[in-house]
C-alpha cells in the first residue's frame, strides 16, 4: 500500500508500532487502521467496536472484532496481555476517560492515543470571530451532532499524563498534510501520543 495513500495519523501510528506485535484498537471503527496494522506490520490484531455496521465492515475485511463498549472496562484482559492498546479518535468520546486509560494501560505494555486538538488556530478563530462552536477538517460535527464528550487540547493532555504519572514516550502532532514541529498546541489538528506506565 502506497504511503500517499494511508491516512495521515494512520501513517503515525504504522510508524510507532514494531513489527510484529500484538494490537488491540479500541472503537476500532471499521477496521482500516487495525487491518493496515495487520498488513504492514504484520501484527496480530483485534478491536472492540460498539457500532455494529463498523463490526460488520471489520468482519468483511476479515478482522478479529468484539463488540463491546470500552466504557465498561477489559476485565477480560490479562494484565501487558498486548505490546500497544490504541485509541485513536476514540477518546474524546469515552465516558470515562480514566477508567478506559487505566484499563488500557494494565492491559498493553504502551498505549497510541490519538485526538483531535480542539485548541488547534481554526477553532479558536471559529469560536472568537464567530461565535460559534467550531467545524473543522478534525471536527467535522455540527455541536448537535458529535459524539465527542471530552474537549481537549494537546496541552490538556500533557498536563493530565503529568497528574497521572504516566509517561510520555513519543509525541506527534500533525496538521492537514504534515507534521507540526512547533507550537503544537496552536498548529496541529491531531496530537499522537504513545504513552505507558
Amino acid at each position: 500500500m502506497a504511503r500517499k495513500n494511508i491516512q495521515l495519523d494512520h501513517a503515525v501510528i504504522l510508524d510507532l508500532v514494531n513489527p510484529q506485535s500484538t494490537v488491540l484498537d479500541l472503537g476500532c471503527g471499521n477496521g482500516d487502521l487495525l487491518y493496515l496494522l495487520i498488513k504492514e506490520k504484520k501484527a496480530r490484531g483485534q478491536g472492540i467496536e460498539i457500532d455494529d455496521q463498523a463490526i460488520y465492515k471489520c468482519v468483511a475485511k476479515g478482522l478479529n472484532v468484539f463488540h463491546g463498549d470500552v466504557d465498561s472496562g477489559l476485565a477480560e484482559f490479562n494484565d501487558k496481555s498486548f505490546d500497544y492498546v490504541i485509541l485513536n479518535q476514540s477518546m474524546q468520546q469515552i465516558l470515562h476517560v480514566d477508567k478506559v486509560l487505566s484499563d488500557a494501560l494494565r492491559v498493553g505494555k504502551k498505549v497510541i492515543v490519538g485526538f483531535p486538538n480542539f485548541a488547534y488556530y481554526k477553532s479558536r478563530l471559529q469560536i472568537f470571530f464567530r461565535g460559534k462552536s467550531p467545524v473543522t477538517e478534525s471536527l467535522p460535527y455540527q455541536w448537535y451532532e458529535t459524539p465527542n464528550l471530552h474537549f481537549l487540547s494537546i496541552l490538556d493532555f500533557k498536563k493530565y499524563c503529568r497528574t497521572k504519572n504516566i509517561t510520555i514516550e513519543r509525541q506527534v502532532c500533525i496538521g492537514e498534510k504534515h507534521q507540526i514541529p512547533f507550537l503544537r498546541n496552536l498548529f496541529a489538528q491531531v496530537g499522537i501520543f504513545l504513552i505507558s506506565k
